[in-house]
């Protein structure tokens, strides 16, 4: 067979051309720092990066979640920290009021702060996260009580808005307003709030100095109170675990992102001595093309 200069020539190129692409492969892994560029580099690996980046973005998006369902329930939380708080002062002037020692303008004087603290009570039923009224189940673009202490929306205790913080992992973040201020009984439009009706009757009764009536509703308010307490304590131990579950995912998000950077992430030191040692080879093949095609019609006439 005889080996002409074309021949020479292309298999010089062929082979200059797979060196200087496997040079190319270790630049790329050094300069970003991934070991592969292309499935076809190594469809294990390829494959096994497309698994981990999906559940490394699952796991973002339900830590996403969580913040936003703690953030819901916090608001809910501090709001009824404060229903509390108007609730203990009332419960507090009520039997100021029962005692039968005041003065008619003592008597004014504490209806005239159970007035604001009914006032303060229905600010609070309309309390709003991001612009969404927190107790009005799935119509939070409605606020829950008008002026009056009436229900402006028919609002149902199933009304449950559920936040997905994992795997087939829901939970519901809010409080329903038919649950907090009307004893757990759900509620229709234009009726007055059973919570909001003790406090008229209080009032009502510091209006007309009725001792006994005041005395008889300091039991409701305990009902009241009590009913509040449960719902608040039903929100803290879904709060709990939504916490649990927040810490789970920065677990799993370490883990899961340790496992996609040993699946990724290149061996610098192998990278680099990979590197040099195709630069050697490079280097050595194109002083041996420099010798092949060297020779010329001029070095054969010399």
């Amino acid at each position: 067979m005889r080996i002409t200069n074309n021949m020479l020539i292309n298999t010089m190129m062929l082979n200059l051309s797979n060196n200087l692409n496997r040079t190319q492969k270790y630049q790329y892994q050094l300069a970003t720092g991934k070991r592969i560029q292309l499935p076809s580099d190594d469809p294990i690996v390829a494959s096994k990066a497309l698994k981990l980046r999906t559940d490394v973005s699952e796991i973002q998006q339900y830590k996403r979640n969580t913040d936003d369902a703690l953030s819901w329930m916090e608001v809910t939380e501090s709001t009824m920290k404060q229903i509390t708080e108007v609730m203990q002062r009332m419960r507090e002037i009520t039997n100021q009021a029962a005692n039968g020692t005041n003065t008619g303008d003592d008597i004014l004087k504490i209806q005239a702060e159970a007035e604001q603290l009914r006032h303060q009570l229905i600010d609070l039923a309309n309390v709003t996260y991001a612009g969404r009224y927190v107790f009005s189940g799935y119509k939070t673009d409605k606020p829950l009580l008008d002026a009056n202490g009436n229900f402006n929306i028919d609002i149902l205790n199933s009304e449950q808005i559920k936040f997905e913080i994992g795997i087939g992992d829901d939970i519901n973040v809010n409080v329903t307003g038919s649950d907090l201020f009307n004893n757990g009984t759900d509620a229709l439009t234009g009726e007055k709030s059973g919570f909001v009706d003790v406090f008229d009757r209080v009032i009502a009764a510091m209006g007309s100095d009725n001792k006994d009536e005041l005395s008889n509703l300091l039991g409701e308010l305990d009902s009241q109170m009590n009913n509040l307490l449960r719902v608040r304590a039903g929100l803290g131990a879904r709060m709990n675990r939504v916490e649990l579950t927040a810490n789970r995912l920065d677990d799993d998000y370490i883990s899961f992102t340790s496992l996609m950077s040993k699946n990724e992430d290149v061996d610098m030191a192998e990278a680099i001595m990979n590197l040099q040692n195709e630069m050697n080879v490079y280097q050595a093949s194109l002083a041996t093309g420099a010798r092949v095609i060297q020779p010329s019609l001029v070095d054969f006439l010399k």
